[in-house]
């Protein structure tokens, strides 16, 4: 997929599809690539699929947090000309799609979230990954998804860059803090628009009893579950993921 990325300015990000915008906001440890059958399927269904790259390790470290990735989606938005759209978020990516729609309400026409942050989520282990420990990181990566192969050696290897490049680590770490110190609880019940939940059973990171808050917290929200599934159900279970949010957004009429 990175083949295809376009560079404009200081945005990065791949487009496909003709029709109303679903915006999909990548996870901390993960890629473009997570999503390439969402980004398959529904730029054939009626919609324009984008993905920006997020800024993660390219903001001033003092500005590495939950609050401006949310504003640097404000600002592709804008860029890109979209008054409205659906945003579509996993792990980290959930979290600045709920932080956005806190201060940008109207420009939300509806909300997905899978294995998202923002309420409650565990690291990648009791300790950091060891630097220089490709084993440990990828048992650690193994441990994201139900079925331990989805962790496949390139994911394992964009895992393991990360951790091994100090700059990269230092920021992994401040983002980490900062989506514990921003949650959006409070919030939750303010965010009147369709929200989306679709979880993994068996999710270690952001366990089921997280969906059900979310479900509990949000005003309109429809929760769906995936058994034998972990943090990363459009990975795990690309199919039955695809399947559920279309189902929903024609339920909805997004």
């Amino acid at each position: 997929m990175s083949s295809n990325l376009i560079k404009e300015g200081e945005f990065s990000y791949i487009e496909a599809g003709e029709g109303k915008p679903i915006i999909v906001l990548h996870g901390l440890m993960g890629g473009l690539s997570n999503f390439e059958n969402v980004f398959n399927y529904f730029s054939n269904k009626g919609y324009k699929v984008i993905i920006p790259e997020l800024p993660i390790y390219t903001l001033p470290l003092l500005k590495t947090n939950v609050k401006n990735l949310s504003k640097f989606l404000k600002e592709f938005m804008e860029f890109k000309n979209i008054d409205k759209a659906i945003l579509l978020g996993n792990s980290l990516g959930g979290h600045i799609a709920l932080y956005f729609t806190k201060l940008n309400l109207k420009n939300v026409a509806g909300l997905v979230l899978t294995g998202s942050s923002g309420l409650y989520e565990k690291s990648l282990g009791d300790t950091y990954p060891k630097r220089g420990d490709y084993e440990y990181v990828k048992a650690k990566a193994e441990e994201v998804f139900y079925n331990p192969e989805v962790a496949t050696k390139k994911v394992v290897d964009e895992v393991f860059e990360s951790v091994n490049d100090r700059k990269m680590l230092i920021k992994t770490l401040a983002l980490a803090k900062s989506a514990i110190r921003h949650n959006m609880a409070n919030d939750l019940p303010e965010m009147n628009t369709p929200a989306c939940i679709i979880w993994g059973e068996n999710d270690n990171v952001t366990p089921p009893e997280v969906a059900i808050d979310f479900q509990r917290l949000l005003p309109d929200a429809n929760l769906y579950w995936i058994e034998k599934c972990g943090h990363a159900p459009m990975m795990e279970y690309p199919d039955k993921f695809n399947e559920i949010l279309d189902n929903w957004l024609k339920e909805r009429n997004l």
